[in-house]
C-alpha cells in the first residue's frame, strides 16, 4: 500500500498545484510530502515535477505518469470499497441450534420476516434440547435458556425467562389448590428429567424474599418440556413452566397459576456464539433481530400483561 499511497499523494500534489496545499489537505507536513515525492521519483527513476520558487508543474513524463497514477488510485479505491462492502454484506449460511419447543413456538414464526430482510442469507437450523458444542458442530449461533455454564462462549441476553407453577382447572378441582410451598410434596408434580438429573428439587421465592425448597414427586416425568405442558393440560399434575411456553394457555384459562406469590428464581434466554474478534455480519444481524423482537418485554409477557390489565 506504500506505492498506492505515494501515487495518491503525487496526484493530490499536482491537483493542488503545490506541496504546501497538498500537505494541508492531507494533514501532513510539507517536508514529508516533498520527501515522499522524491522517494517516488527515485523508485521509478524519472523526474516527475519541475520545482521553482513560484510554481510546481509536472514534467512531460510526469503528465503521462499522472494519468496512469490517477487510474491506479481510483481502481485501488474501488477494489477496497468492493471488498469492504462484501465484508459487510449479510450473505452465506447461518448455522444455528435452538431448543426444540422454544424454537418451534417463537423462533420459527419469525423466520419469514428475518429472511425477507436478508434475501442473500440461508439458514441451517438444528432443533434440539441437548446442549450442542457450537465449535465442534461448526455452528455460528445458539439460543439457550437458563443459566449459562460454558465460559468459552460469548453471549447476549435476549429476554427474561420468567417461570411459574401451573396446573389445569380439572386437576385443581380434583386435588385442591396448595396453600403453601410445603403442600406441593403431597401433590402430583410433573418432573423434568435432563439426562441422569431429575429436576425435582423446586426452589421458590415468596413474599419478603422468603425462600422455600421442596422435593416434589409424581407419576410422570419426561425429558421434554412440551410433553410436561401437555400433561399439565391433561390434568396430570402441577408443572413448573416458563411463561414463553404456557402464556397462551394461561391467557385462555386452560392452565391456572399455582401459588402465584411463590416463583422460581428467574433466568434468561440467551444468544451464545463462539468468541471471535470480528463477529460475522450474519450472526450480528440475527442476534439484533431476535433481541429486538423478544425484548425488553417479550410478546408472551405482553400477552399476560394485557390479560391482567
Amino acid at each position: 500500500m506504500d506505492l498506492i499511497d505515494d501515487l495518491n499523494l503525487f496526484v493530490r500534489v499536482v491537483e493542488a498545484g503545490g506541496m504546501s496545499a497538498a500537505a494541508r489537505a492531507l494533514g501532513l507536513s510539507t517536508q514529508i510530502v516533498s520527501q515522499r515525492v522524491q522517494r517516488l521519483e527515485a523508485r521509478i527513476g524519472v523526474r516527475l515535477l519541475h520545482r521553482t520558487t513560484r510554481q510546481l508543474q509536472p514534467t512531460e513524463a510526469g503528465e503521462r505518469f499522472l494519468h496512469q497514477a490517477r487510474a491506479l488510485v481510483e481502481d485501488a479505491g474501488a477494489l477496497l470499497a468492493g471488498f469492504s462492502a462484501e465484508r459487510d454484506r449479510i450473505t452465506g449460511t447461518l448455522r444455528m441450534t435452538l431448543p426444540a419447543s422454544f424454537g418451534q413456538r417463537h423462533v420459527a414464526p419469525l423466520l419469514p420476516e428475518f429472511l425477507a430482510l436478508h434475501p442473500q442469507l440461508a439458514l441451517s437450523l438444528r432443533f434440539s434440547d441437548r446442549l450442542v458444542d457450537l465449535v465442534a458442530g461448526g455452528l455460528d449461533l445458539g439460543i439457550r435458556i437458563g443459566t449459562l455454564t460454558d465460559s468459552t462462549l460469548a453471549s447476549r441476553r435476549l429476554a427474561a425467562n420468567r417461570r411459574l407453577l401451573c396446573a389445569s382447572p380439572a386437576y385443581l378441582a380434583r386435588a385442591g389448590q396448595p396453600q403453601d410451598p410445603e403442600a406441593l410434596s403431597a401433590h402430583e408434580c410433573l418432573v423434568l428429567v435432563d439426562g441422569s438429573e431429575r429436576q425435582d428439587d423446586w426452589r421458590l421465592f415468596g413474599p419478603g424474599g422468603r425462600e422455600c425448597r421442596v422435593r416434589v414427586r409424581g407419576r410422570l416425568e419426561a425429558d421434554h418440556g412440551g410433553a410436561l405442558r401437555e400433561a399439565a393440560l391433561g390434568g396430570l399434575g402441577i408443572a413448573l413452566k416458563s411463561t414463553w411456553d404456557v402464556a397462551a394457555d394461561l391467557a385462555a384459562g386452560r392452565l391456572l397459576p399455582v401459588l402465584p406469590d411463590w416463583q422460581p428464581e428467574p433466568t434468561a434466554i440467551w444468544a451464545v456464539f463462539p468468541q471471535r474478534r470480528h463477529l460475522p455480519p450474519r450472526v450480528s444481524a440475527c442476534i439484533e433481530f431476535f433481541a429486538a423482537r423478544f425484548g425488553p418485554l417479550p410478546p408472551w409477557e405482553r400477552m399476560l400483561a394485557t390479560q391482567a390489565g
